[in-house]
């Protein structure tokens, strides 16, 4: 069934054109991601699907009975109400019904009732169909509902008023209170944003579970994996559909361009070979006749455009002033409380860094893993344990609130005022690679978006040239590509990294250890984060066996350490790559050898001897090169 159909929609906002012919399609069980660029408009088209904003040109479709909810970025419940009265009020009708069940039970105790015969029998029949219809309507569940999402949420204290919690609190019950809701379009914009990654796996279940429609705007790739099965890409205005989830789409659309571009440039070498016979014979007598012939053939030409490639991304790098020493940081029993709290947000804490290492700290939220960046860089002072930083290490920190810019410096100020020493040109190429052109350096920082806050910070923390980088969540704001940018600038960091995030995708990309932070101390494990939930898996298992009394299976001896399983991955990337790159490679040849085909039915040139030989021989010698490159590309593939 077709829940909303959207046509041709057009949105402005002024005169700037935000949205053009947008077409979307949503079903029953849909899983669908829109994906984009910040600034695309793809809260602007969740908006709009909402109802909460108008649009200019276009239609939407949705049948009167289909319920839709949408939850906005950073939306918060605002209300005195305890949390529990707060998703109790979803069922406000199922709690109406259980109340005049409870009414029609003491009536059916009412001695004069009893005694009226027929009165009786009309009140137990009337008491039956409602009973069924509240047990239909999910009556003797919606508690049990509350509380399996609430926890799911890591909310156990139900008395606790709202207007007491923080703000990603709040943004986490609105959330849950829409999920409670079960409309029939659930319409999420960013709703990982404030989770950590165990609640994060909780909501990927429940999603999938969901009975309904979803349509979903998010940044974290591992999540849109586990959960769409269909992604719009806003660009340039315009939406298309793919099908799968996102890394399908990825293979997808760079299949379609390559595709796409082949198709222009056959195009245009017809074009051009046709322009070539009408320019040289419309003129003899003998040939204008097919002269004309193929002019009309091009004025009846259906012209295709050229492709556009990637909208422009952000270039940058991370290098070092100097080398620290291999011992990078020592962290020893380290305990830290607030001056209000007699319970320490966490203690007995010991871990080091060696020089070369990713550190990724998780744990669920609360358990201090700001705290500790902010005690590492000395923002913050532990109670008793010891830090000591390594020899020749010197320290950049980049903080996801993004505290440290002035709101009321101009983009390029902020960045000249740190580096003074550098010429207006330079300050202003460096923010051009952050995607600062033009005017956008004259912007206030304090207009500025998340996303682009994010990136004036990363500009800074990339001219430190700092060798140990302490980073707090520094994929938040960033869109898919920035992401991306930012990762290969990591990959390729000659220094020391730790970092917290929740992005499960960045982590795998990124770390070399990752690092589980408790209460009380922590654990450390020697892989990215597949490895450490494959290791927590087995922990799980093995504390089942015992709980169970049961002799524990000994596991057979994993072969390969994770860094030769690194090292594997790395390998299969760069055949992968090779392979590409052969394929790219035989395809340029093709091409060569169909143009100097082309070249070759020409009369001037045929009769050539001398050029035709040149061709010819130029066509063996790339029919070699591809013989070559096909028994490498055989080659490469059966050993994938």
């Amino acid at each position: 069934m077709i829940l909303m159909q959207i046509n041709n929609l057009v949105k402005r906002f002024g005169a700037e054109l935000i949205l053009t012919n947008i077409k979307l399609e949503i079903q029953t069980r849909d899983r669908i991601a829109i994906v984009g660029r910040n600034g695309a408009g793809k809260s602007t088209l969740l908006k709009i699907m909402a109802g909460q904003i108008s649009y200019d040109e276009g239609e939407i479709h949705k049948p009167k009975d289909v319920s839709l909810g949408y939850l906005a970025q950073n939306t918060g419940l605002e209300t005195t109400a305890s949390i529990w009265e707060e998703m109790r009020s979803v069922f406000a009708d199922l709690i109406q019904k259980e109340t005049t069940l409870r009414e029609m039970e003491q009536k059916m105790g009412d001695p004069l009732i009893i005694q009226d015969e027929a009165k009786y029998r009309q009140l137990l029949s009337q008491y039956d169909l409602q009973q069924q219809a509240f047990k239909t309507e999910g009556g003797y569940q919606y508690e049990a509902d509350i509380k399996a999402v609430l926890t799911g949420l890591n909310f156990y204290d139900y008395s606790t008023p709202i207007n007491e919690l923080s703000g990603g609190q709040k943004t986490r019950l609105a959330l849950g209170k829409l999920l409670l809701s079960k409309p029939d379009i659930l319409v999420l914009d960013e709703p990982t944003n404030h989770l950590d990654i165990e609640t994060l796996t909780w909501l990927e279940g429940y999603l999938n579970n969901y009975s309904g429609a979803i349509v979903i705007v998010s940044h974290d790739r591992y999540f849109l994996d586990k959960v769409t099965q269909t992604v719009y890409e806003i660009s340039r205005n315009k939406s298309k559909k793919y099908h799968g989830n996102y890394s399908k789409y990825l293979d997808q659309k760079a299949i379609d361009y390559q595709l796409e571009m082949k198709q222009f440039e056959k195009q245009q070498t017809e074009i051009k070979k046709l322009e070539d016979f009408v320019q040289k014979n419309l003129v003899r007598a003998s040939t204008t006749k097919r002269a004309q012939s193929r002019r009309k053939q091009l004025e009846k030409m259906d012209r295709l455009d050229q492709p556009n490639g990637d909208e422009s991304s952000a270039s940058f790098s991370f290098d070092i002033n100097r080398r620290s020493g291999n011992d990078v940081l020592k962290i020893n029993n380290l305990r830290f409380s607030y001056e209000d709290s007699d319970t320490p947000v966490f203690s007995d804490l010991t871990f080091q860094v060696s020089r070369g290492d990713r550190i990724a700290l998780v744990g669920p939220n609360g358990v201090g893993k700001t705290t500790l960046l902010k005690t590492i860089i000395g923002e913050l002072k532990a109670n008793s344990g010891s830090i000591d930083i390594g020899t020749n290490v010197q320290i950049g920190y980049y903080d996801q609130e993004q505290t440290k810019l002035t709101s009321t410096k101009s983009v390029l100020m902020e960045l000249w005022d740190d580096y003074p020493m550098m010429n207006e040109r330079d300050v202003r190429t460096v923010l051009g690679n952050f995607l600062f052109s033009g005017d956008d350096v004259l912007k206030a920082v304090s207009s500025l978006s998340g996303g682009e806050k994010a990136r004036l910070a990363l500009a800074k923390l990339m001219l430190q040239k700092a060798n140990l980088l302490i980073l707090d969540e520094p994929t938040n704001h960033l869109d898919l590509d920035s992401k991306e940018v930012l990762e290969a600038a990591l990959i390729n960091f000659p220094g020391t990294i730790v970092f917290v995030s929740h992005d499960r995708y960045f982590i795998n990309e990124i770390a070399s250890h990752v690092i589980e932070m408790q209460p009380e101390g922590a654990t450390v494990y020697l892989g990215d984060y597949d490895y450490y939930i494959e290791k927590k898996q087995e922990e799980l298992e093995l504390l089942q066996l015992k709980e169970k009394n049961a002799k524990p299976v000994e596991k057979q001896e994993v072969k390969t350490s994770f860094h030769e399983d690194k090292e594997r991955k790395q390998a299969q990337r760069k055949k992968e790559r090779r392979i590409t790159e052969i394929e790219k490679t035989i395809e340029e040849l093709e091409l060569k050898i169909n143009t100097n085909e082309d070249l070759l039915c020409q009369p001037e040139i045929f009769q050539d001897h001398e050029k035709a030989l040149e061709l010819t021989e130029q066509n063996d010698e790339h029919n070699n090169q591809i013989e070559k490159l096909m028994e490498e590309w055989e080659s490469l593939q059966e050993d994938a």
